[in-house]
């Protein structure tokens, strides 16, 4: 079976940034990235760059333009995100062999430690002033955090996927209604106020230096509540994760209030992440990356352990949200 990166061979790639005016020296390296095909590539004369090829058909141009946008918007207010290189008549988007693609420059460093709170308050003065940004005005283009988009398709997808062992389709069909109605009931009841947010603000996606954290990869970012991009930060045992809220809130506040009402969002969008990701899995299969990188998804173990965590999830639903001291 075809897949949309089968064309997207190495010379294909080095000729791609030639086409931007950047003299590729010959050397690429991947990075760690599945949905799309990033990878670093050497230029004359100057430092490596990072080439991001877009997935065909995953985002419009225009949804990728917004995600620009706001890169650009937020490091010229100097948050250190990594912003797109743009070529001297302002583009960031280009397109080769059909395939588009961006460049960025390379920024080194390393997963902030968990649970380190002298970091999280750190990461969290960024993360207030990125939500300064972001409520300036919505996403148009680019679609809301919500069980339509995120939920119930994916859980589509694993029903129609050979990867779910046939013995647990219906237990796997009941648990995930009875999540994602619970979810969508949890977030409509919430009623959040939504704003631009990165979207997929975990430790994977934060490189820390002596200079501190820069955020890197708004290739999902959204319209959605504001406690998205703080809450896959927490770690540890509910008491862990409430000082490490405490925290990462110390500095948020300092640029952004926050509505202690959101703290009920957690668990929800916690279960709606997971379903997500075993549709996305399913969804990307025929792409030979994911069986090489994801040989468990195939395993019985795999999904009998998926339908076990969805049912726990829904029961830590039921417990009380983190508090604030």
């Amino acid at each position: 079976m075809s897949h949309p990166y089968e064309a997207l061979t190495p010379d294909l790639m080095l000729d791609a940034v030639a086409t931007t005016g950047m003299p590729p020296d010959g050397h690429l390296l991947a990075l760690n990235s599945y949905e799309n095909r990033v990878m670093q590539v050497g230029i004359d004369d100057r430092a490596p760059m990072v080439a991001k090829f877009y997935r065909p058909e995953r985002w419009s141009d225009a949804a990728i333009a917004e995600e620009h946008a706001f890169a650009i918007t937020l490091a010229d207010q100097e948050i250190p995100v990594i912003a797109p290189w743009q070529d001297a008549d302002g583009r960031t988007l280009f397109t080769h062999a059909g395939f588009r693609f961006a460049l960025f420059p390379r920024r080194g460093g390393r997963a902030p430690e968990p649970g380190d709170l002298g970091q999280l308050e750190w990461i969290g003065r960024f993360i207030g002033r990125i939500h300064v940004s972001g409520r300036a005005r919505p996403f148009s283009a680019r679609p809301t955090l919500d069980v339509a988009d995120l939920g119930w398709p994916a859980r589509a997808t694993v029903l129609d996927s050979v990867l779910l062992p046939p013995h647990l389709r219906d237990a796997y069909a009941d648990v995930s209604e009875r999540l994602l109605s619970a979810v969508e009931a949890r977030l409509a009841a919430a009623a959040a106020t939504s704003i631009r947010v990165h979207g997929d603000c975990h430790h994977g996606n934060i490189l820390w230096t002596d200079a501190g954290p820069h955020f890197v990869d708004l290739d999902d970012c959204r319209n959605g509540p504001a406690v998205q991009d703080l809450w896959m930060l927490l770690n540890g045992e509910r008491s862990e994760r409430t000082v490490q809220l405490g925290a990462m809130l110390d500095g948020y506040t300092l640029f952004h209030d926050f509505d202690p009402r959101e703290l009920e969002l957690i668990e929800p969008l916690r279960g709606l992440r997971m379903l997500h990701y075993s549709g996305w899995l399913a969804r990307r299969w025929s792409d030979p990356a994911f069986p090489a990188a994801f040989p468990w998804a195939e395993s019985e173990h795999y999904w009998s352990q998926h339908v076990e965590d969805l049912r726990q999830q829904l029961e830590a639903m039921d417990e009380p949200p983190l508090r604030l001291f």
